[in-house]
């Protein structure tokens, strides 16, 4: 039988170049790899650099939670185990209430799988995310290591054809207490292992890395920047780098001044070109152009971008010099049973679920993933995009100078990998900051890294989200080099929860009053706000689905009356998973008899399954009468 499958399971497929299988044997000699068809093996994101392929086959994932794997000879691949397809988070179901606990609390899980190659070379293994500690092994040699999550990361090593080379991946994601005195906090759950997508590709003598790109409108054209990092693997040469923007019968070709690299060195390339007549993106036209860069005969790289041009100018948020106003809801990359190790489905549905509430705008505490991002892009939703560490309310765990250090190349690594995204529309570098800042390191940490974002990347304004429950009575250092104000608001959930609408629309309007009298020269929005709900409640009470309806209608209602304000955007899109203690925060406290789920944040519009609440049509009816009063 074995040797039938093995007969049946070897197909052939080229990839621009590239050849990849993946094993989906228990063990050196079961199965021959299965080969990634072109389609199959096809990149899940879109831009990037050319000569591409996805290892989206076969893997076998094993958990080792007494942590002997490397004793036990694991990182050569000689370990049984579940077969899956990553991205795969392993015991994404469990996460609720006491049996959820020791999940969250993380262990140790090994990948492997097989690689194939056509032609000797060096290749590079580029993954998008592994949660928390990952240990990257080829033929049972360590070549990488990486901290973090939701932060792309890669190993080049050499690699010969006909050889069936080892790829071991150990990600160790124990301890969520550990990561945040690392300064790795996080506010949801610890969902580990390989989370994004893997992919390789074979390295020619040059690479074109970390594009970016600004416009700028000028009348009915638009001036565009672009700059491109191209690294020189031979001898000291000029590098003729040639570039395109084509959409549709248009193409427009453009030149980088030529000069020479020195051998192993990097040179940033830049130039600028006026497209007249350049159909610009926004969230009603979300008009995309292809770029195409190349070192001819060499390298290449490829995205699909959007030309447009984003401002704050005083209290307004400009979008092509026309004013724009948000509305949505935010969103974690959570889907039961798969943690935050998203299918392209998965990605497509989140698009679906903000498009059903009219939405042109969305938050989000971390990184994305680039994919979901030309998601974003192609539907016309704008991203308030959190970068960099998050923390809870009010506390900063980055201190120290390692920890800034760390947290400043979050920052940075996040801008080189989805800069050129025409969606995200700000950087927002804190989450829910009181007051004026932690003293103990975040206020200097922001105020250098705002000021560093303007300088590389004058096309997005710079953001900071504040903890409404402790909002800023005065300009301070931390907000200098910040132009837009994310407000926080439980008006009518943790506070005043039983009080009577009247009072609830003179509290917002009160408090934003307020808040515009310290930033009259910055852009604010509604950024969190909401309440929870579930079927477990009466329905009118806190906890039900009528009393989170009204609330948000209520809120939605006075924000629209409020002049100056740039928009709102519901916490959250979907419900998701939390700490498994976690039981309703201080809500408690206000409606002791309220029925939650430990482990869920149940703010959501849908639930964790994926079905509306009935506060989907409430919103969506609101933002639409928004959308046609704004004539867009």
């Amino acid at each position: 039988m074995r040797a039938v499958i093995g007969a049946v399971c070897a197909l052939l497929a080229v990839l621009a170049g590239v050849l990849v299988m993946v094993s989906s044997a228990e063990s050196e000699a079961a199965v021959p790899p299965v080969v990634l068809a072109p389609h199959g093996g096809a990149p899940t994101i879109y831009a990037g650099p050319g000569d591409r392929a996805q290892l989206d086959g076969l893997w076998r994932v094993r958990r080792d939670r007494e942590d002997r794997g490397l004793q036990r000879g694991f990182h050569t691949g000689k370990f049984g185990g579940e077969l899956v397809r990553t991205p795969y988070v392993p015991d994404a179901t469990k996460i609720s209430g006491r049996r959820g606990i020791p999940y969250f609390r993380g262990t140790v899980a090994w990948y492997r799988t097989k690689v194939d190659v056509p032609v000797d070379g060096t290749y590079a293994i580029r993954f998008e995310s592994v949660n928390h500690k990952a240990q990257v092994f080829i033929d049972g040699k360590r070549v990488a290591e990486h901290k973090g999550e939701y932060l792309p990361f890669e190993t080049k090593t050499f690699l010969k054809a006909g050889t069936r080379h080892s790829l071991v991946v150990r990600a160790d994601y124990r301890g969520p207490t550990a990561m945040k005195r690392d300064g790795w906090h996080r506010l949801w759950f610890n969902f580990g292992g390989i989370n994004r997508g893997v992919s390789i590709r074979r390295i020619g003598p040059s690479e074109m890395l970390h594009p970016t790109i600004r416009t700028r409108v000028d009348g009915g054209a638009a001036l565009v920047n672009v700059t491109v990092h191209v690294h020189n693997n031979g001898e000291s040469r000029a590098l003729p780098v040639k570039g395109t923007l084509s959409r549709g019968d248009r193409k427009v070709a453009f030149e980088f001044p030529a000069g020479t690299v020195a051998k192993e060195e990097t040179a940033v390339l830049e130039t600028s070109v006026r497209i007249p007549d350049p159909a610009l993106w926004s969230p009603g036209s979300p008009d995309l152009w292809e770029l195409a860069l190349e070192v001819p005969g060499e390298s290449s790289y490829r995205a699909r971008v959007g030309l447009r041009e984003l401002k704050a100018q005083g209290s307004r948020l400009l979008l092509n010099d026309a004013p724009v106003r948000l509305r949505g809801a935010s969103i974690h990359e959570d889907v039961f049973g798969r943690g935050d190790g998203l299918r392209p489905s998965d990605q497509d549905r989140i698009v679906e679920q903000l498009k059903a509430i009219d939405a042109n705008a969305t938050r989000t505490q971390h990184p994305l993933d680039p994919g979901l991002l030309e998601r974003f892009d192609a539907a016309g939703i704008m991203v308030w995009q959190g970068i960099g560490p998050t923390d809870a309310p009010g506390a900063w765990t980055s201190r120290g100078e390692r920890r800034v250090r760390v947290a400043k190349d979050r920052v940075r690594t996040t801008f080189r990998q989805t800069q050129m995204h025409p969606s995200i529309i700000t950087w927002n570098l804190a989450n829910e900051v009181a007051g004026g800042g932690h003293p103990e390191g975040q206020i200097p940490y922001v105020d250098s890294m705002a000021e560093e974002l303007h300088r590389i990347d004058p096309s997005r304004p710079v953001a900071l989200d504040i903890w409404g429950a402790h909002p800023p009575r005065k300009r301070s250092q931390i907000y200098s080099n910040i132009d837009m104000i994310g407000w926080t608001n439980y008006i009518g959930w943790y506070e005043a929860t039983h009080a009577p609408a009247s009072q609830l629309r003179k509290l917002i309007r009160t408090r934003l009053a307020k808040l515009r009298e310290v930033f009259p020269d910055k852009v604010i929005a509604v950024t969190e706000f909401g309440a929870e709900a579930n079927g477990r409640n009466t329905t009118t009470k806190p906890g039900g689905y009528a009393f989170q309806s009204h609330l948000l209608d209520l809120h939605l209602s006075t924000y629209g009356s409020i002049p100056n304000l740039a928009g709102a955007l519901v916490w959250n899109l979907r419900d998701f998973a939390v700490a498994p203690t976690f039981y309703g925060g201080s809500i408690k406290t206000q409606v002791p008899d309220i029925k939650l789920v430990r482990g869920l944040n149940q703010k959501g519009l849908f639930d964790v399954r994926n079905d509306a609440k009935p506060a989907v049509k409430v919103v969506s009816g609101r933002f639409t009468a928004q959308a046609a009063a704004e004539g867009r």
